[in-house]
């Protein structure tokens, strides 16, 4: 059986880095992620003032659950939440701080596929309903922002990962890993209800 060897990513993402990848590949990022949700992605869009650099980093759709432990922040639970409610916001974001990474959970729209191509970025799927085991992937939390104003699932976490797994589901070309399979699905429906009980999958 063959194992695959998924591609190390490390921050800063460059462009040497995101353009080779392929939709459906598996990779292994390691170093920031910048976590943003609803309120923060809304405010980036209205032009609110961004805490940190964005250019060439990663955005990660999660608000993570943490506690205080002796004086620092400890992440228990790190699941990305559905991404599809920031396609709105993303391509003004996209290329406005030079963003490399997004990672979120499920399908993402046109607009997403034509800004990741236009700009050199990508999006990634990371697991959905594994929280603790992402959370385990977190090293150390570096920074958080915003989090009077929006609150703390909410606000902008500087998250230290090593080894995060995800995979490619729109590569820096505009092709989607999802868009493929559910054209494939459609097809193979479409043959199933043609064909019926003679049909052998």
């Amino acid at each position: 059986m063959a194992v695959l060897t998924p591609r190390a990513l490390r921050y800063p993402f460059t462009a040497e880095q995101v353009l080779p990848l392929e939709a459906g590949q598996f990779v292994s990022v390691s170093g920031l992620l910048f976590t943003a949700r609803d309120r923060l992605h809304k405010h980036l869009y209205e032009g609110g003032k961004c805490p940190v650099s964005l250019k060439d980093g990663g955005l990660y759709h999660c608000g993570p659950v943490a506690i205080r432990q002796d004086g620092a922040w400890v992440v228990r639970a790190a699941g990305p939440t559905t991404s599809i409610r920031e396609e709105p916001y993303l391509p003004r974001i996209v290329k406005q701080h030079g963003v490399r990474l997004i990672i979120g959970k499920g399908s993402m729209g046109p607009r997403t596929e034509q800004v990741c191509a236009e700009n050199g970025c990508v999006y990634l799927h990371a697991v959905g309903g594994a929280a603790q085991v992402l959370a385990g992937k977190v090293t150390a939390v570096k920074g958080l922002h915003f989090a009077r104003e929006f609150g703390l699932a909410e606000a902008m976490w500087e998250l230290e990962v090593s080894d995060f797994p995800a995979i490619v589901a729109i590569d820096a070309h505009g092709r989607s890993m999802l868009r493929r399979i559910q054209t494939a699905s459609r097809r193979h429906l479409k043959r199933v209800l043609r064909d019926g009980d003679r049909f052998e999958a």
